[in-house]
């Protein structure tokens, strides 16, 4: 039986302190019913002897010291997972807001799962496909990684996350493909754009949505990427299938941490963010990747826009840390009309050579890849002398390979965000690029693959 108290002490903002509570734990659920009989939903955040510290999930507007009461329910929070959750659009505490009629849930798991255990851990080894070249041939995403976007206030992350949602498959296999798609602290109007465009593509079919807009309480926000994270275990693990996860944008929920941090007055950290935000973003992290005698997968893009444009700001420093790489999105690419504006020189996917070459891409890829990434850094620095000291005091090889950089960012990288490009398309672009500059300067690709490739 729940306990219930009439001993609220004081609330201030969301928080709220009750007396006189008996075995009552750290982050178990409690329920605050008003005099009015409407109930609000509030966590334990802190014990201190018989007093407990309650964070609200609601407003604490109209609560009564004297007339509410405060129920512990001994368990924390818990989503109720089935299958029946692909398709539908919850908030971020799990509740349908799509008009459709609640989950039948085959079980109900707490949403604070535990980081997979490294020694259960599969290595990740297969080739995930976006259909978005920038990433699939230069950055690869392998099933079970975790690859993040950084990218900045202003720029199309929302239409990148959205595309790779819609596109995204394990080539090769019928295996089952779900995403889960959580989005922390944004608009009305992104969440609109996000629904309306998996639901214009039919993606919404294998997508599970859980949208927390910037007007839902900070508390909200933090349970957002957990739920969705629950929801993945599940199809992953049993269910056996290849979840997606897309978690944009994680720069929210940090702040969400701040500002929860902040009101129960605890010592910051850098840039006022808590000491244990790197704990706390590794928690949601590593619950990705693959274990070992299950079919299924998760694979984790956390999307974050690095606060003004600072690589070194702690929410991309520390994701970086964590995760397997980065995909960084260009102001300057931006400005010029590339579409995804993906940088591909910082950009890194510390996995991708596992699931490339032969049987999983083809068996050009690794070399093409070296040799596309070497010509378009020195055709960015052909560029850069162009500008400084004009057209005329470049070689003529340095003039072709300037070209050739100028091709690369059209042809290659932009692509607009409803071109869905197989690995091979992408290879083969490769190929048209890398026949811009003479045979002779090609010397990562062995001359086997020239002769087959090359001279086509």
């Amino acid at each position: 039986m729940p306990r219930e108290y009439r001993t609220i002490q004081e609330v201030a903002g969301p928080l709220m302190l009750v007396k006189s509570v008996e075995n009552v734990k750290y982050d178990e659920l409690g329920e605050i019913e008003l005099a009015d009989g409407s109930v609000r939903r509030c966590k334990v955040l802190e014990i201190d002897g018989s007093n407990a510290l309650v964070q609200l999930y609601e407003a604490s507007t109209g609560i009564n010291l004297k007339s509410s009461k405060v129920r512990f329910l001994g368990r924390s929070l818990e989503l109720g997972v089935s299958e029946d959750m692909l398709g539908r659009v919850f908030n971020g505490m799990g509740r349908t807001i799509d008009n459709g009629p609640d989950i039948l849930p085959d079980e109900r798991r707490d949403i604070n799962g535990l980081a997979m255990n490294p020694a259960a851990r599969a290595y990740p080894s297969e080739f995930i496909q976006t259909g978005v070249s920038a990433i699939d041939g230069l950055n690869t995403l392998v099933r079970g990684q975790k690859l993040p976007i950084f990218s900045a206030s202003g720029l199309p992350h929302a239409n990148l996350a959205a595309q790779i949602a819609r596109q995204a498959k394990v080539v090769g296999t019928d295996e089952p493909f779900a995403v889960v798609f959580a989005a922390m602290g944004i608009t009305f109007e992104e969440s609109n754009f996000f629904v309306e465009s998996f639901k214009a593509t039919g993606a919404i079919d294998r997508t599970v949505l859980f949208i927390n807009l910037a007007n839902d309480p900070a508390v909200e926000r933090i349970a957002t990427p957990r739920m969705a994270l629950t929801a993945a275990e599940y199809l992953a693990f049993e269910k056996d299938m290849h979840v997606l996860v897309i978690l944009t944008d994680i720069t929210n929920y940090a702040d969400a941490l701040r500002e929860v941090s902040a009101a129960r007055k605890e010592v910051p950290g850098r840039r006022g963010y808590p000491g244990y935000m790197y704990t706390d973003l590794a928690s949601m992290y590593e619950r990705a990747g693959r274990q070992r005698g299950k079919k299924g997968s998760i694979t984790m893009i956390p999307i974050l826009t690095m606060p003004e444009d600072d690589i070194t700001h702690p929410i991309p420093d520390l994701t970086g840390y964590i995760t397997e790489g980065q995909i960084i999105l260009s102001r300057a690419l931006y400005r010029k009309g590339v579409m995804p504006p993906i940088d591909v020189l910082p950009s890194l996917s510390r996995l991708k050579d596992k699931g490339i070459g032969v049987g999983k891409t083809r068996e050009d890829h690794a070399a093409t890849m070296n040799q596309l990434f070497a010509a378009y850094s020195r055709g960015k620095d052909a560029k850069e002398l162009m500008v400084i000291l004009g057209e005329a005091a470049l070689s003529d090889i340095d003039i072709i390979y300037a070209r050739f950089a100028d091709a690369f960012e059209e042809k290659y990288v932009s692509q607009g965000y409803f071109t869905d490009r197989s690995i091979q398309e992408t290879l083969d672009i490769g190929w048209e690029l890398l026949r811009i500059l003479p045979r002779s300067e090609l010397k990562r690709i062995g001359d086997k693959m020239l002769d087959k490739y090359y001279e086509k």
